[in-house]
C-alpha cells in the first residue's frame, strides 16, 4: 500500500461528508446548480460583517510590506490583547493576552492542545454524536478517542462520563452548541462536569484537562447562552474559531484561551507556542489576525440563521420526524425511520444532499444543514416530504 494503512482507514471512516460533497458535484452537474438542495455542509453562506470589508478597505489603502513579515508564534501581541478583553467577558474571568495564542481555527487550535498535553496512550474523552475530526486529531498525537453517549436529547450524561473516566483520561473535550446535535450544555452541565473532574484528578493524582471547542459559541438562538468553563474549572482551555461568527471559514484564524489558574500554566504555555511552530502552522495567517484585531467583537446577523432553523423544523415537523430543536449552530439531527444510510439515498433520488447520523457516531439519524438559503429550504420541503413516504411505506413493507 502507497499511503499508510492508518490514512487509508481515515480515509473510509471520513468519507460521508466527502461522498456527499462528491456526489453534489455529480448532481449540480446533471441538473443544475439551483435543482440540487445540498444540506450536508456546514459553509457559511453570509457576508462577513461590514466591519470585515472596512478593515479589509483600510489595510489595502494602508498597505506597508511588513504586514506579511512573520511575528511571534504566538501571534501579534496587540491582536492578543483583544481577543483577551473579548475572552474575559464571554467566561467571566480576567485574561492577559500571555493566556492567549492565536492560531489556524479551532481545529488548528485542537491539535496543538493535543500536541502539548498527550502522552502516547492517554485518553480524550468526548460527549457523541461528535464531530467526526476529533478522532482523527486526538490519535494525530498518539491519543485514544473515547466517545461517551448522550442522552436522548443530546444533553450530557454524567453518571455515563463519571464511569468512564479512568487513570489514563488526560482531556475532556466539549464542543457547545454540538455539531451536529445543535445542543447546548447548561450551566448545571458544566457545574456537574467539573466537579466530577475535580474528583476524577484528586482521585488519580494528575489533572484532566477539560478542553471546549467553542467554533459556534455566538451562534445561538431563543436568548440561548453558552456557559463558562472557566467559571467552574481552572484545568480548562479554550479551541476558539472566528469561522462562523465572522463567516470566514477559509481564512483559518482562531485562537487557544488558557485558564490564568491552570496547573503547570508556564510549561503549558510555552509547550502550546512551540507546538504552533512545529506543527507546520508556525503563526495564524497575519492578515487574517489584523482583520481579528478591528473585528473581535462582530458577528454576522444570526436571526437570519434563526429563520432557517425554524423553516427546516416546520419541515420536519410536517414529515413527521423526531427531532431536538436546536439551539445553536448550524445543524440539525433528526431520527429517521429507515438505516441512515438508506434514507440519505432516498433523499439523493429527491436531489437532496444530507450525510448519514453513523458518520458523527450515531447511527439512525441524519445530520442536516441550515446555512443555506430560506428559498432554498422551502423549495426543498415537497421533495424531503416525498422522500419521507418512500421510506414509511418502505419500512412498513418490512
Amino acid at each position: 500500500m502507497v499511503i499508510s494503512e492508518k490514512i487509508q482507514n481515515y480515509i473510509e471512516k471520513s468519507s460521508w461528508i466527502r461522498k456527499m460533497f462528491e456526489e453534489g458535484v455529480k448532481l449540480k452537474t446533471l441538473y443544475g446548480e439551483d435543482k440540487v438542495y445540498d444540506l450536508s455542509l456546514g459553509n457559511p453562506d453570509l457576508p462577513p460583517p461590514p466591519e470585515v470589508k472596512e478593515t479589509l478597505r483600510e489595510i489595502v489603502n494602508n498597505y506597508n510590506p511588513s504586514y506579511h513579515r512573520y511575528m511571534s508564534n504566538a501571534g501579534f501581541t496587540e491582536v492578543r490583547e483583544v481577543v483577551a478583553k473579548k475572552i474575559s467577558l464571554e467566561q467571566g474571568i480576567t485574561l492577559s493576552f500571555h493566556e492567549i495564542i492565536m492560531t489556524c481555527g479551532a481545529a488548528g487550535a485542537l491539535n496543538v492542545i493535543f500536541k502539548t498535553l498527550l502522552n502516547p496512550g492517554e485518553e480524550v474523552l468526548f460527549p457523541s454524536p461528535h464531530f467526526v475530526e476529533y478522532i482523527f486529531y486526538a490519535e494525530n498525537h498518539q491519543g485514544i478517542p473515547k466517545l461517551i453517549p448522550t442522552k436522548e436529547d443530546f444533553t450530557l450524561d454524567l453518571d455515563t462520563i463519571e464511569k468512564h473516566i479512568t487513570s489514563k483520561t488526560k482531556i475532556f473535550l466539549i464542543n457547545s452548541p454540538n455539531n451536529p446535535t445543535g445542543q447546548i450544555y447548561s450551566e448545571e452541565e458544566i457545574k456537574g462536569l467539573s466537579e466530577i473532574l475535580i474528583k476524577k484528578s484528586k482521585e488519580f493524582g494528575k489533572p484532566i484537562f477539560l478542553v471546549s471547542d467553542e467554533a459556534y459559541r455566538n451562534l445561538t438562538f431563543d436568548g440561548e447562552k453558552v456557559p463558562s468553563i472557566f467559571k467552574y474549572y481552572p484545568n480548562s482551555l479554550l479551541a476558539y474559531s472566528f469561522s462562523k461568527e465572522l463567516s470566514l471559514p477559509g481564512e483559518r484564524i482562531g485562537f487557544i484561551a488558557v485558564h490564568p489558574e491552570i496547573e503547570s500554566k508556564k510549561k503549558i504555555l510555552e509547550g502550546l507556542v512551540l507546538c504552533n511552530r512545529i506543527l507546520g502552522f508556525v503563526n495564524a495567517p497575519a492578515l487574517a489576525q489584523r482583520i481579528v484585531k478591528k473585528c473581535a467583537f462582530s458577528k454576522v446577523e444570526v436571526s437570519i440563521y434563526q429563520k432557517r432553523r425554524n423553516l427546516i423544523c416546520q419541515v420536519l415537523k410536517k414529515a413527521g420526524l423526531e427531532f431536538v430543536k436546536p439551539k445553536g449552530g448550524f445543524f440539525i439531527f433528526p431520527k429517521v425511520p429507515l438505516d441512515d444510510v438508506e434514507f440519505c439515498n432516498l433523499l439523493k433520488e429527491e436531489l437532496i444532499l444530507a450525510v448519514p447520523g453513523r458518520g458523527f457516531g450515531k447511527p439512525g439519524h441524519i445530520r442536516l444543514s441550515f446555512c443555506v438559503s430560506e428559498e432554498l429550504i422551502k423549495k426543498m420541503e415537497p421533495n424531503f416530504l416525498r422522500a419521507c413516504d418512500k421510506a414509511l411505506k418502505i419500512k412498513k413493507n418490512v
